[in-house]
């Protein structure tokens, strides 16, 4: 073997090595465990924000018109239901970007083998 052939399969072998060493390596816990904490700090506000913006708009209006606290209670379920459907929104979003993840880490252990 000529002396560019033995140099190319060292640089081989030592890509290979350096790949085993990244699959090994432990992975950062706490970076995906604030990650979700976040996520779910993010839900829980989007949640309060539509009922708190609801119930101020249902309040006002019953101050400003005088009457029984009827859109108070009505844009406090409206408000409710608007964090809910935001919140959905925001784990549709997560769940699309972990499915996204999902074929490159699954198709990573493909080649490892």
């Amino acid at each position: 073997m000529s002396d560019p052939d033995r140099r190319e399969q060292l640089e081989q072998l030592e890509r290979r090595i350096e790949a085993l060493k990244e699959k090994d390596a432990p992975a950062p816990h706490m970076d995906n465990h604030y990650s979700q904490a976040q996520q779910a700090w993010r839900m829980v506000i989007e949640l309060v924000a539509g009922l708190g913006i609801g119930f101020g708009m249902g309040y006002g209006l019953d101050y400003l018109f005088g009457t029984l606290p009827i859109f108070l209670i009505l844009f406090t379920l409206l408000g409710l239901a608007a964090g809910i459907k935001t919140m959905m929104r925001s784990a549709q979003e997560i769940q699309q970007a972990q499915e996204a993840e999902t074929p490159k880490t699954n198709a990573a252990r493909k080649g490892d083998e």
